[in-house]
């Protein structure tokens, strides 16, 4: 069996979960962990991805020690959302020390092209081009459940008028305050609009979703356009991230659509509640707690539900584990691949290690 050297970049929310796929897998080998506090710096990889093992790897904020370590691949993991211009610096740093790279977030990076300014992007593919190294950014939503699934269905269609992703998720259980404050908006007033919100961003973060899946039908898209609306809370909400005052935002409900003249040919939906009975004219789940949906309209027709759950945690949870072995089950794929950056659409079908 083929070992690879793996530096891990990044133990939060989906970090910790990539951590501990990479310790299991017996595929990879840990050779350094990235960390951005001093609070974790030292601490044994196994401790910091919950594991009750030692695996003897410390991690440290040393960037440099670990690309001196010459890994194979970079498992980054890293927060993204709130610190863009520092993680493009960040990948820009790894490609060109000659590291191929999967990742979690950017989750432009996912499909960039007309999506990402080219001042932004091109400096990315030059770090590729210089280092002969390649970067696949992916995840579970963007990602798996809006490229390869509906791309696999629309394989068994005659015909595809257009194709609906969608998640539809109570995210009263999400643990990120940064997340669910600052970016999206919960908890704050419907007359101020959140980072999320404000015009261009979910076209930038969800774009490469339905460029990428006309691109896999090989449509070109005239047009990205977005659309969104909130709900308040009816009451006040206590949530795993903190607390939701009555009036203010409860649930949002955007759609970033790719355009062939006036069709909607591809469309990236999100439902997301803080309450399952909140707004129950909105899409509601497969499941409780969430669910994703694709829905084909051609010839034929489909509809598929993907639930998520976990022996471990709820649907949340899931689906960061989810997120986190998306990435890190590529590892091998992306370190065979060609420079540059990789996508769905040109990598080889990705599995884990087995049992």
């Amino acid at each position: 069996m083929v070992t690879y050297r793996v530096v891990h970049w990044g133990t939060g929310n989906v970090g910790k979960h990539a951590l501990a796929g990479i310790i299991a897998d017996p595929r990879l080998e840990l050779v350094g962990v990235r960390v951005s506090t001093s609070e974790k710096e030292g601490r044994d990889a196994g401790e910091l991805a919950g594991l009750d093992i030692r695996t003897g790897v410390a991690a440290t904020t040393d960037s440099a020690a670990l690309l001196a370590e010459k890994p194979d691949c970079v498992v980054y993991t890293a927060m993204t959302d709130n610190r863009l211009m520092e993680a493009l610096a960040d990948l820009r740093m790894i490609l060109s020390a000659g590291v191929d790279i999967v990742a979690s977030a950017p989750v432009f990076l996912q499909y960039p092209w007309q999506v990402l300014p080219e001042d932004l992007l091109r400096p990315v593919e030059e770090a590729a081009e210089a280092g002969g190294a390649s970067l696949f950014v992916n995840g579970i939503d963007p990602g798996f459940a809006n490229d390869l699934l509906p791309l696999s269905l629309a394989g068994t269609c005659r015909r595809v008028d257009q194709i609906r992703c969608m998640e539809i998720v109570d995210y009263a259980t999400y643990d990120n305050a940064a997340v669910m404050f600052d970016i999206m908006g919960f908890g704050k007033p419907l007359d101020e609009t959140p980072m999320l919100l404000q015009p261009g961003v979910l076209s930038l973060a969800w774009g490469s979703v339905v460029r990428q899946l006309a691109a896999g039908l090989g449509v070109e898209l005239d047009a990205v356009t977005e659309t969104h609306e909130r709900i308040p809370a009816p009451a006040d909400l206590e949530i795993a991230a903190g607390t939701v005052a009555a009036g203010t935002t409860a649930g949002v409900r955007f759609e970033v659509r790719g355009m062939v003249g006036d069709e909607v040919v591809t469309v990236l939906e999100h439902v997301t509640r803080l309450r399952a009975d909140l707004a129950p004219e909105w899409p509601q789940p497969a499941q409780e707690g969430g669910s994703y949906r694709v829905e084909i309209t051609g010839e034929p027709h489909y509809t598929m539900d993907l639930c998520l759950s976990s022996d471990n945690g709820d649907h949340n949870h899931a689906g960061l584990v989810a997120t986190a072995m998306r990435v890190v089950n590529a590892v091998p794929a992306v370190v065979a691949a060609a420079p540059g950056i990789r996508t769905t659409l040109d990598l080889p079908l990705i599995t884990g290690p087995g049992r």
